[in-house]
């Protein structure tokens, strides 16, 4: 790997805050290197080597995973019966009583 020059973090630094200011200003590289006294190839160069390092470091972020115990105890089932009649059951239901349930409500008829 080739030896580069040492990094300048003030100079660094500085040109972040330049190219920001750039940024938002709404003027073109020219009349704001103009109205700061910086040089135009300077601007680019700057520009160039940060969007590079910007683009190439990693955004890696710590993460822990944990059992989703919610989603087994949010779930559950949803019946619609015959004339829009909806009924909603929770997790651990008893299979007989929900039959019963059902088949009272599939004998009744609405009005």
């Amino acid at each position: 790997m080739a030896q580069g020059k040492r990094r300048d973090e003030r100079k660094e630094r500085q040109w972040r805050r330049w190219l920001e200011d750039w940024r938002t200003s709404g003027l073109s590289v020219r009349a704001f290197c103009s109205r700061r006294g910086l040089s135009e190839p300077s601007f680019y160069g700057w520009r160039k080597v940060l969007d590079r390092r910007a683009a190439s470091s990693a955004a890696f972020l710590p993460v822990d995973i944990v059992a989703d115990d919610v989603a087994t105890q949010v779930s559950g089932l949803e019946l619609v019966l015959a004339g829009g009649r909806t009924v909603r059951v929770a997790p651990g239901f008893d299979a007989a009583t929900l039959r019963q349930l059902v088949s009272v409500l599939e004998e009744v008829r609405p009005c």
